[in-house]
């Protein structure tokens, strides 16, 4: 008993050795002696220890093998008969000594897989939560970008204008100053309703002016033209109601790609503008015929107009082509679909 109880001590650093010696002494004990149920219960604590601390098939083997030894000794060799009750005590223990510790060890995996799991899920939160602010940032940024990028271009020619007639024909000097003041004026418009969508629940209400669609493509034009843009348009969209986004997207390209024209194309360029429903799809085409010292408009050039047009498409699994044209001149084409597409769907 003494033996069997010191080796106990050790049973969570050597749980097997604890095991064969547990069980050596309950044979002697069994064999040599009256059995007591306090040295086979050594055993079958040792037992329950290596059931809980291996696998499955271990447990098995040596519940089997342990069960097998301590009562096959006891029944053939010990010194009460086969079929006495203390013979039948020890099969039982250490049946539920192995069963428990399987139990045990079960509970703890079990445990332990439901917190890694939780633990994943956490971080699986924080990571869409990050992705999620970074696509935001993203698209702020590009909206930021197209408004000022478009406006300034507008007031910068209107200013230029302004300071070369300014003298001479003072009329047109002050006709260019007020396209400067309404540029300047819508400018702040669409950035107040941007930076709006920055404000949290508790700040004053932001600005609710819809985005901008290709139901203004007319407004849009007409102030290119205002600032000296010969510009083309042509419309065979057959009044498709298209999606927000969408609409959004295709008035932000020909914006982008005509404010590209302005600066980079030449003064004495020209732009044409089509929109066109092609099946499930709707097509911008944006041509000019610049013959600018800054022509090549690519997206490693230090602006992020073309970048963002891409970024836009590519968000509604569209297709954006950009590039010189043969002969002098520029070329954008997008195809937007008119209904989003879901992420496992094949475009056509």
């Amino acid at each position: 008993m003494a033996l069997g109880a010191a080796a106990l001590v050790f049973r969570r650093r050597a749980p097997m050795t604890v095991l064969c010696l547990t069980g050596t002494v309950s044979v002697v004990e069994s064999v040599t002696g009256d059995p007591r149920a306090p040295v086979a219960m050594s055993a079958v604590i040792a037992l329950y220890t290596v059931a809980s601390t291996t696998d499955r098939p271990t447990t098995w083997r040596v519940g089997l093998l342990t069960m097998t030894v301590l009562t096959g000794s006891a029944m053939a060799a010990g010194s009460l008969p086969w079929y006495a009750q203390e013979n039948l005590a020890i099969f039982a223990w250490t049946g539920i000594g192995a069963t428990a510790g399987d139990a045990v060890r079960s509970r703890r995996a079990f445990v332990q897989a439901i917190r890694e799991r939780a633990e994943r899920a956490e971080r699986t939160r924080e990571e869409e939560a990050r992705r999620r602010v970074a696509e935001e940032r993203l698209r702020i940024a590009r909206d930021l970008h197209d408004v000022v990028a478009h406006h300034i271009a507008l007031v910068n020619v209107q200013a230029g204008v302004a300071a070369h007639v300014m003298d001479k024909r003072p009329d047109q000097a002050k006709e260019a100053l007020a396209h400067v003041r309404e540029a300047s004026r819508s400018a702040l418009n669409e950035l107040r309703a941007t930076v709006g969508l920055l404000r949290q629940s508790g700040d004053p209400e932001a600005p609710t002016e819809p985005a901008p669609g290709l139901d203004r493509l007319d407004e849009l034009t007409g102030t290119f033209r205002h600032a000296g843009l010969h510009i083309e348009v042509a419309r065979a969209d057959q009044g498709t109601t298209l999606p927000a986004a969408v609409d959004l997207a295709a008035y932000r390209i020909i914006q982008e790609a005509l404010t590209n024209v302005q600066k980079h194309a030449g003064p004495q360029a020209k732009a044409e503008v089509s929109v066109v429903r092609v099946g499930p799809n709707i097509e911008i085409t944006v041509l000019d015929d610049g013959t600018g010292e800054n022509e090549t408009r690519d997206d490693n050039g230090g602006g992020h107009g073309l970048l963002g047009m891409r970024e836009r498409v590519t968000a509604l699994r569209g297709t954006l082509t950009t590039g010189p044209r043969y002969g002098g001149g520029f070329r954008v084409h997008a195809i937007l679909p008119v209904k989003n597409r879901t992420p496992g769907e094949d475009p056509a």
